[in-house]
Parts: structure tokens; C-alpha cells; sequence
């Protein structure tokens, strides 16, 4: 049964890996990978001393942040307000419900959000009644990662709340009956049995995206930006994207995008180390 996964990961994840010295050479097609002339770190230097440096990588660490402080508690919280609904049929129609959005292509999901965010659309109508100036909200540098990330939240909270509500149901119920008799209300059973018995879950599912808190998603970010908003919008990945294909800097975009996986690696080990030792759940 591992023989699939093994070869998965050995031909579409290791063996791509030896392609990373391209960001070593001056890479091009006619050439190949091993004709190609060897710069060593010439393509690292070229982006640490480039205006742009400084700017996307401010932009991906603070996206990346809102998104760990906004995003990622975001399904934990519905998972514990689901499992607290008795109502079953009101509880499936939620769960349906918050699951929708997940499953919508991502391109529509884009054009949905810039219609609804556009001059015209139905938020902008709704914020010119509270003094809003009407102008399209992925025209202004301010807004968009606040766009950003309410529709990651609106677009991912329903299924990422599924393993949460797995973990959820592994809780002894036996629990929660013994803390009702102690005169526990609601909230002190969520506060000192649900949370500590979803905890190690918490833990992994953390540990998981500090591994990838970089890597922030450069399809929906070049879906939705333009170059008015660069500045505020632009990140490593969407950069990676515009050198290495638009502008054929193959070699370029490679270390930009290796130095992003190695940052994501270092913050992988360094996360799965402080958890092992915070609360003994880790990968390894």
C-alpha cells in the first residue's frame, strides 16, 4: 500500500529537486540544465541587492501572519461552535453551508470577489452608507490583504474545520457529563476539555503551516492584483511567477524560490522542535 505513495513522492517531489541547481547557473534551454554556465550565488546576490527584495518580502511575512492569526483559528472556532449545536438538522445545513465555497474553482472565486468588491458591487454599496468613497477596493494598496484574507477565510474555514470536528469526536463524552455535574457551564467544558482535547491536532495542523507560512498562494494573489497595487500585493511566490515565465529569468526566479523553501524549512524544524518540547506533539 506504500509503494504508490513512495513513487508519488519520488518522481513528482525528490527527483524535480535536482532541477534547484538551475538557480546556480545561467540557465538556458538551448544549453540544459548541465551546459548551462555555472554563476554560484551571482542569482542570490542579484535579489538581496534588488529594490524589489525588501518589499515582497515584507509583503509575504505579513500576509503570512494574518493569515496565522486570522485564518488559521478560523476553523478551529467553527469546529467547536458546530460540535456545540444539538440541533442535527441545522448543524448539517451549517456544515454544508461553510463547506461550499471550498469546493467553487478558484478563478470563479476570484471573479466573484472582484465583482462583489468592485466599484458597483454589493460590499462597496453596502460601505457607501457608512461613508465609504465607492472606489473599487482592489484598486486601493490598503485594502487588499484585508480582501486577502477575508476570502481565505470565507472560501477554506468549512473544510478546514473537518479534521477539527474529527478530533473533536475522539473526546470521551464521559467528560463533559462528569464536568456537568461538577456545575461546569458551556464555556468552561470548551475551555478545559474541548480545547486540551483538540490540542495535539492544533499542534500538528501548526507545524504543517509554519512549513508553508511562506508560500503564499500565488494563483489567487495574481488573479486578483494589478500593478497599481504592487506594493502592498506582491509577494515571492507571484514574483517567482512574473520573472520566471513572463520575463524567462529562469534562473532567477529558481533562487528566489529556493531561498522561500529553505526560509519554510527552517521555520518547519524550528516549529516541530518548540512544540515537541511545549507539549510533546510533533511530526517527528
Amino acid at each position: 500500500m506504500m509503494v504508490p505513495v513512495i513513487a508519488y513522492y519520488a518522481i513528482f517531489h525528490y527527483t524535480p529537486m535536482y532541477g534547484a541547481i538551475i538557480a546556480f547557473k545561467d540557465y538556458t534551454p538551448m544549453r540544459g540544465i548541465l551546459g548551462s554556465e555555472w554563476v554560484g550565488f551571482d542569482n542570490f546576490n542579484a535579489f538581496f541587492s534588488s529594490y524589489y527584495f525588501w518589499r515582497i518580502l515584507k509583503n509575504t511575512v505579513i500576509i503570512s501572519l494574518y493569515s496565522l492569526c486570522f485564518e488559521f483559528p478560523a476553523p478551529i472556532i467553527l469546529a467547536i461552535l458546530i460540535n456545540e449545536v444539538r440541533n442535527k438538522v441545522f448543524k448539517r445545513w451549517a456544515q454544508s453551508i461553510t463547506y461550499m465555497p471550498y469546493f467553487i474553482s478558484l478563478v470563479v472565486i476570484c471573479g466573484m470577489i472582484k465583482d462583489f468588491t468592485n466599484a458597483g458591487g454589493i460590499i462597496n454599496t453596502l460601505l457607501t452608507y457608512v461613508g465609504g468613497d465607492g472606489k473599487a477596493l482592489l484598486q486601493k494598496p490598503e485594502l487588499f490583504r484585508t480582501v486577502y484574507i477575508v476570502s481565505e477565510i470565507w472560501q477554506k474555514i468549512g473544510f478546514e474545520s473537518i479534521i477539527y470536528i474529527a478530533a473533536l469526536m475522539s473526546i470521551d463524552q464521559e467528560q463533559y457529563e462528569a464536568a456537568r455535574m461538577d456545575g461546569a457551564n458551556r464555556w468552561k467544558q470548551i475551555w478545559h476539555i474541548t480545547l486540551p482535547g483538540i490540542l495535539p491536532t492544533i499542534a500538528i495542523m501548526l507545524i504543517l503551516r509554519m512549513g508553508s507560512l511562506l508560500n503564499v498562494g500565488w494563483e489567487k494573489i495574481i488573479l486578483l492584483y494589478n500593478p497599481s497595487i504592487y506594493d502592498t500585493s506582491d509577494v515571492i511566490s507571484s514574483f517567482v511567477y512574473r520573472k520566471g515565465l513572463l520575463e524567462n529569468g529562469w534562473s532567477y526566479s529558481s533562487a528566489v524560490g529556493l531561498f522561500n523553501s529553505v526560509i519554510n524549512l527552517i521555520l518547519l524544524i524550528t516549529a516541530n522542535r518548540i512544540s515537541r518540547k511545549v507539549n510533546e506533539s510533533s511530526l517527528w
